[in-house]
């Protein structure tokens, strides 16, 4: 089927494409792109009065499965990608059994070709079962059609290890993807270290079990030349260090989360579990510095770090339950209300950093509204304003910061490989 998308304002970074245009896709890929376009028999969508942006991208993603099918499946993660305007997602290698052979990578693609919905991308893991002890074989992985390298959820504590990770990786042209947390800092704490969890009589996690590790990462990184990225930045020092880092001309991106510009650590107060997360939610000044991150683009991307847990294992004492939110379905909404309308970043760099550069560092080749390039694209109404409510979140855990919050951007239409696959209106 042939789709005639009109009057709609196209935002396409990569392209310097910033105005109303008409898009034609056929055969599953963008057409043309021109100020007015006519095609008999094509479906046609107004867009009038909304953007279309490419489609979003995901790099930080848990869908559980194989494993953890009560907390999410392929599917359920799917939904929920669709509708907070993702067309590829990046699944992280912390499942049962781990992403770290290339039967597991084969299964997810072809439980995906099943749903056939959107981009599913495996994540391999850097050391078998993910234990930090010995390297996969990245080789075998990458051409079984994994696009990065973590031990996510767990990070690689030998530091030997690491370098030879990076490497190896580095040899398939494979970015590793580095959880940052020095455990010996960081073991048996529940929130940031401070006065909230002083007040809390909660144990805390400082701010340097991150950023000792971030230290870290940009000397092996340099030492090595191989390419690093730094999941879920939170702090003020890892920021700093990040920015340097660049400015030294090392191979090194970063991402950060929307609760960390959008919550803080005094939103604990309160025990609710769904506000337990690793790393925890920091200080207002932490906020603040992850904001200017982005703004001059030390951060390069916002991913979700989709993390579902199953009821019985939030609905417990704060200390017993599992760290993580949910973020699919409210990551863009949340960018929104807390960079885009405020003036922050612009809508062009909230593309960059939620589409083109996650899939430039990934090397997916999406991101773009390029003719001849896959139709994965969305189009969005950032006037529109939606309530999180617990029923209608369609993701299989219901674990997020924000049930009851009003949040602005409403996705009308999501289009994968030339296929609509969502209608919201």
């Amino acid at each position: 089927m042939n789709i005639l998308i009109k009057g709609g304002h196209v935002v396409d970074p990569a392209n310097k494409c910033d105005g109303i245009f008409d898009i034609l896709i056929e055969k599953g890929a963008i057409s043309l792109i021109e100020k007015s376009i006519t095609k008999e028999g094509a479906k046609v969508i107004d867009a009038r009065g909304k953007f279309v942006l490419p489609g979003l991208v995901d790099m930080h993603a848990h869908l559980r499965q194989p494993g953890r099918e009560d907390e999410e499946t392929l599917y359920t993660g799917t939904l929920a990608a669709i509708k907070g305007g993702f067309t590829s997602v990046c699944c992280m290698p912390n499942t049962n059994p781990a992403i770290d052979n290339q039967g597991v990578v084969e299964y997810i693609y072809s439980e995906n070709k099943k749903i056939g919905l959107i981009n599913i991308y495996p994540i391999g893991a850097i050391t078998k079962n993910r234990e930090g002890t010995q390297l996969t074989e990245m080789g075998e992985l990458k051409k079984a059609g994994i696009v990065a390298v973590s031990d996510d959820g767990s990070p690689v504590l030998n530091a030997e290890i690491m370098r030879r990770a990076l490497e190896y990786a580095k040899m398939f042209n494979l970015t590793v993807v580095s959880h940052c947390e020095d455990k010996n800092l960081s073991a048996g704490g529940f929130i940031n270290e401070g006065y909230c969890s002083t007040v809390l009589g909660l144990k805390g996690i400082p701010a340097e079990a991150e950023s000792v590790m971030v230290a870290r990462e940009v000397e092996l990184a340099r030492l090595t030349g191989s390419k690093i990225h730094i999941a879920h930045v939170s702090t003020f020092g890892s920021v700093e260090l990040i920015r340097r880092a660049k400015k030294e001309g090392i191979k090194i991106t970063a991402e950060t989360c929307p609760h960390y510009f959008s919550l803080n650590e005094e939103d604990v107060f309160g025990y609710n579990t769904n506000f337990k997360v690793n790393p925890p939610l920091r200080t207002k000044e932490d906020v603040i510095s992850i904001k200017e991150g982005l703004k001059d683009g030390t951060i390069d991307v916002i991913a979700t770090d989709h993390a579902p847990h199953a009821d019985f294992e939030k609905d417990i004492e704060f200390e017993q339950a599992a760290f993580g939110m949910i973020g699919l379905e409210t990551a863009l909404s949340i960018a929104i209300k807390e960079l885009l309308n405020p003036g922050v970043i612009n809508l062009k760099q909230l593309v960059e950093k939620m589409s083109l550069n996650p899939s430039r560092i990934l090397n997916l080749n999406k991101g773009t509204l390029s003719p001849g390039a896959g139709a994965d694209l969305v189009i969005l109404d950032v006037k529109e304003e939606w309530t999180v409510e617990k029923e209608k979140i369609v993701s299989k855990s219901k674990n997020s910061p924000y049930l009851g919050c009003r949040l602005p951007g409403k996705v009308a239409y999501v289009i994968c490989q030339g296929k609509i696959v969502s209608i919201t209106q």
